[in-house]
């Protein structure tokens, strides 16, 4: 059995808002009866712009109701400009998580709120169309390369596996998952290319201070960050001339590739931030006669 918050359980069994609502000025239909989950969202504008009314209709599971319940409270009163500030993130945030094999619901209940926009849109002078764009990429669920690099952009996704468990592309016969691995590398470009870009620029010269004030600064920012996330940590110890001198702390001390981390990660951010003439080096084991009383 699924490991379910007390939220999610209480949408479920309690769900709010369904139905569908009367005259409505947008409808989003999304999923399929034959995939599993279905669900169907409308709203209603107040004379002022806002949602004074949004209903679902879901077919699926625990997850796809309380899903959807909880959008449709977490829209009513929002313009549509503030409505498309809600993501599957948010849903999932309140309902207070969802298992990872679950957080396709969440995806779908934003793809459905999209889509009701969408027709909103459409049925004015100029608008978005509300069909789907892009090239189906997971033909057992109808998934389309639009959808996973937008499921991968905003979820940080790097496999196949989580892809399949945001929006379910992959999880039928397996014949798309070399294609839904191009997207994901792809994104991930596209997010490297965007760091690089976002980052200041290397200074033309820089005094003794500036160097290791900038040197300080970029392993903070970008080295520290990364080696926390798998248990390690790096300290700076010296900077004679241009050799940077440091230590691996935690996980990353007993790290069979802590050589390549510090060549590939440590030095190559150092030389793209700070200088190209930088080379860093570990700390030297302390003789330990030295620490003899």
């Amino acid at each position: 059995m699924w490991d379910y918050t007390d939220k999610v359980m209480d949408h479920f069994l309690n769900p709010r808002n369904v139905g569908s609502v009367d005259n409505p000025d947008g409808v989003g239909e999304v999923g399929s009866l034959a995939c599993g989950d279905a669900l169907t969202l409308s709203f209603k504008l107040d004379a002022s712009g806002r949602i004074a009314d949004a209903r679902f209709k879901t077919f699926g599971c625990a997850s796809a109701v309380a899903s959807s319940s909880v959008l449709t409270e977490l829209i009513r009163g929002k313009t549509l400009d503030e409505a498309r500030q809600v993501t599957n993130q948010d849903i999932a945030r309140v309902l207070g998580g969802l298992p990872e094999q679950k957080m396709h619901c969440s995806v779908m209940g934003q793809e459905a709120l999209e889509a009701a926009m969408a027709d909103y849109y459409s049925k004015r002078k100029g608008g978005p169309s509300a069909e789907k764009k892009g090239n189906i990429v997971c033909t057992c669920f109808g998934v389309t390369d639009d959808e996973i690099r937008k499921v991968v952009r905003e979820n940080g996704l790097s496999t196949v596996e989580q892809v399949t468990n945001y929006c379910k592309a992959g999880g039928g016969c397996g014949g798309c998952h070399g294609r839904i691995l191009e997207l994901i590398t792809e994104v991930q470009g596209e997010a490297v290319q965007a760091r690089a870009a976002a980052a200041p620029k290397r200074p033309a010269k820089l005094t003794n201070i500036q160097k290791i004030q900038l040197i300080q600064q970029t392993i903070n920012e970008q080295i520290r960050p990364a080696l926390r996330a798998d248990g390690g940590d790096i300290e700076l110890i010296d900077i004679d001339g241009n050799k940077v001198i440091v230590a691996f702390r935690g996980m990353c001390a007993q790290c069979k590739v802590s050589e390549f981390t510090m060549k590939d990660v440590v030095e190559a951010r150092l030389r793209e931030y700070v200088s190209e003439e930088l080379t860093v080096e570990a700390e030297k084991n302390p003789d330990s006669s030295e620490h003899k009383s």
